[in-house]
């Protein structure tokens, strides 16, 4: 998408598998992490690179201003910090008394779990609030596409570089590689009539999303093999999530983190407006695929492919404990769902426990969209037998019938983003760490087999 359509970039680590030569630089504007690519063998004198230096200093000033700032404004709702004499960071798991106040944690936590029904706007305060969304995409689509696609004017100049202001052509390598052969094969798309030029503009079909580390990049690697299926130059453009407030950004469904920063400055609890109340004012026939993911094994999965360094099963255990406690701050204050929208919480937690509280999430998607328009998939079931699942997918999506071969090439191939041999090496979590969490995802995970009928979804 154009960048003059879109808000800020945000860019999370998520997205971009991890190099050896990285630089960190923390975006608190945006409360999202950048990654950039450095080139090895630039080095300065004391064995400090440059760049990795004023990084590091960068993101340490602006936290530390970001978060006086909110002290001193008195922003406590904002920035849920536990109590002084409650917080129990570096526990000592030899000792039964620390393992049981992590228990009275989770147990305090699971007594607050309620399922709110949220407000859904009227369609005149999205309006009014996004305007932008609303004259960049028209109300009507041609009729002989089964995507929502329009002709959209192209009034620049052909010499200029139709990607000039568009970030993500500037990000990395691989990027930039996509980028160029755009730029070569633009002028052959436009589409001449008079004196006029057009471009092709589509919204997707249908969704990939889910959650990170639930087998969403495998479904994508597959399903584009499919003849009657094409996607996006990338994977992941995020336009709906973070570049703008089918595509395959597993962050539509659960990331809202952009909306203190527009929407009343954050002073409400909850956010006025999700990512699918948009989607479904220009979509409202749109289709979602959701895979998913035992809450517990995506955890650590996240942990293990995100982590920077220093990576094992005991400093897990201490990321989940500091997390669970800054959780337990919040819902002893605040509604479970504004816990989950909140999002300095959601920076704040080491490890990213909301993303496993599916049924958070799925709820909120069923206000606006029926059942009939989201296949939820379990991956579990998908490396079992990704046949069966991928049929459901084509019967889900109407798609044609393929060739034994064609399908043989579908389901056959390796699965994809797989543990990385270094992560698998470090074992699993600690039992007590294990625990821990399924006890904290229990009763979310009842409610969202009782959502879906069906009882696979308890991960028992």
């Amino acid at each position: 998408m154009d960048y003059k359509h879109g808000l800020s970039l945000f860019v999370q680590a998520e997205d971009y598998k991890r190099r050896q030569s990285l630089v960190s630089l923390v975006d608190w504007s945006m409360s999202r992490l950048a990654v950039l690519d450095v080139k090895k063998g630039q080095w300065w004198p004391g064995g400090l690179k440059k760049v990795k230096l004023y990084g590091v200093l960068f993101g340490l000033t602006v936290a530390f201003l970001i978060t006086a700032s909110y002290v001193l404004s008195g922003d406590k709702k904002r920035l849920l910090l536990i109590p002084s004499g409650e917080r129990t960071t570096g526990l000592n798991l030899s000792f039964a008394k620390d393992l049981a106040t992590l228990k009275q944690v989770v147990k305090n936590i699971v007594a607050k779990v309620e399922f709110n029904n949220r407000k859904v706007p009227d369609i005149k305060d999205l309006l009014g609030n996004e305007p932008h969304i609303f004259s960049a995409i028209p109300r009507k689509f041609l009729s002989t596409i089964k995507n929502p696609c329009w002709y959209e004017e192209h009034s620049g100049n052909s010499t200029v570089d139709p990607y000039g202001t568009n970030v993500y052509a500037l990000y990395s390598r691989r990027f930039q590689a996509v980028y160029s052969y755009l730029r070569k094969t633009f002028q052959e798309h436009l589409y001449n009539q008079g004196d006029k030029r057009y471009r092709l503009r589509c919204l997707p079909y249908f969704y990939i999303m889910g959650q990170p580390k639930c087998g969403t990049t495998d479904l994508y690697d597959r399903l584009r093999h499919h003849p009657d299926v094409r996607f996006t130059a990338m994977k992941e453009p995020h336009w709906w999530t973070r570049k703008r407030f089918g595509e395959a950004s597993a962050s539509t469904m659960w990331d809202n983190n952009a909306w203190v920063y527009f929407y009343d400055n954050g002073t409400q609890e909850e956010p006025p407006f999700l990512v699918q109340d948009f989607i479904h004012a220009v979509q409202p026939h749109a289709k979602f695929i959701v895979m998913l993911r035992d809450p517990v094994e995506r955890l650590y999965s996240d942990y293990l492919y995100f982590g920077l360094a220093n990576k094992s099963a005991e400093d897990f255990h201490q990321r989940v404990s500091e997390s669970l406690q800054l959780f337990e701050s919040c819902v002893s204050a605040s509604s479970m769902r504004s816990c989950v929208y909140n999002t300095t919480l959601n920076m704040a937690m080491p490890v990213r426990l909301q993303v496993g509280l599916y049924v958070i999430y799925i709820l909120d998607w069923l206000t606006v969209f029926s059942k009939e328009q989201i296949l939820v998939l379990r991956l579990e079931d998908h490396a079992t037998n990704c046949k069966v699942t991928m049929h459901k997918v084509f019967d889900f999506l109407k798609l044609g019938a393929l060739s034994v071969e064609k399908e043989a090439e579908i389901t056959k191939s390796p699965a994809s983003n797989t543990r990385r041999p270094a992560d698998r090496n470090l074992g699993p979590m600690l039992p007590i760490t294990r625990d821990l969490l399924k006890y904290f995802y229990h009763p979310f995970n009842q409610r969202l087999a009782k959502v879906v009928q069906d009882k696979a979804f308890l991960w028992t």
